[in-house]
């Protein structure tokens, strides 16, 4: 009876101390993609916080990794949960099944973000047929509110920048703060910048309002967001997005020997729910200007 007793108890400690798949799951390091905005150096100096934020929260360690934007795609297969911009959310969800979990809160739109077309009131460009013949700088080409919204507003429009304007992209780090001053200093006539950096770089006053003029505006579609990859259990998932949905403006944590305010260190104001259906309206965008998922050769 006491061998017997001994088995079983062997047995079931056995099968405990194995636990399951999600308690395997939870004992790893966990990697979190950010899609690098501005620099890699500024993308982890604003998510680390948030990132240590996480492990404690969870009880588990996570490590933060900053991808460019056309290296992300490549690169989503070594992580566990992605932030990106909506775009490479879609890209991502068509070709390596990752899911959303919550999209940034931040600036006027909360969880929407708009492309602009600006341009200087000086030089008499008030609306987008103004533009044809003339100079435009675009950002990152796999920004959705850097790129895509402003070629979506030329081709209704009825102009090709390929032979109806002479345009550029800015070489470097800070491509839409590199957007907004290419028009401000005269470089360029018109710019494709993201309503959030044009408020941000106002609020700051390094721009002044009053010398631009808004061409255009951009369809309002969802800002970046954080999605999970295939490996993840759907369990820790949950868990992981009920974390970023519970985080409040006063929430900190310790990093570098320094407590930081989570949200502000992050620059958003927050985090909401958001669908997969929520991004069809980035879908159509993509299919009306050729862009990638559903890019036609």
């Amino acid at each position: 009876m006491t061998w017997r007793f001994f088995i079983s108890s062997f047995l079931l400690f056995f099968v405990m101390s194995c636990d399951s798949p999600s308690a395997k799951l939870e004992k790893r390091t966990y990697k979190i993609g950010y899609m690098i905005c501005n620099s890699e150096q500024e993308t982890l100096h604003r998510f680390k916080p948030l990132t240590a934020y996480l492990s404690k929260k969870l009880g588990v360690p996570f490590e933060a990794s900053a991808i460019d934007t056309v290296d992300f795609t490549r690169k989503v297969d070594t992580l566990d949960f992605t932030h990106t911009n909506s775009l490479l959310y879609v890209i991502m969800k068509r070709n390596q099944g990752v899911e959303i979990l919550a999209a940034e809160k931040a600036g006027s739109n909360g969880a929407r973000a708009r492309g602009l077309i600006i341009a200087l009131k000086k030089n008499g460009i008030r609306s987008v047929s103004n533009l044809r013949d003339k100079s435009i700088v675009f950002g990152p080409m796999l920004g959705p509110t850097s790129y895509m919204s402003q070629l979506d507003i030329l081709l209704r429009n009825g102009i090709d920048p390929e032979s109806s304007l002479s345009y550029s992209i800015p070489p470097g780090s800070y491509k839409h703060e590199k957007v907004i001053y290419g028009v401000l200093f005269g470089k360029y006539d018109a710019g494709a910048a993201p309503l959030m950096d044009f408020e941000r770089m106002v609020s700051d006053g390094r721009i002044d309002r009053n010398d631009f003029e808004i061409v255009a505006e951009g369809e309002l579609i969802p800002y970046c967001n954080f999605g999970v990859t295939q490996k993840v259990d759907d369990a820790f998932a949950k868990r992981f997005k009920q974390a970023l949905l519970g985080l409040k403006k006063y929430d900190t944590v310790e990093i570098d020997g320094e407590v930081v305010k989570v949200l502000d260190r992050a620059m958003v104001d927050g985090y909401e729910d958001i669908k997969d259906k929520d991004f069809d309206v980035v879908r159509a965008m993509a299919r009306r200007t050729n862009m990638p998922p559903y890019q036609r050769f």
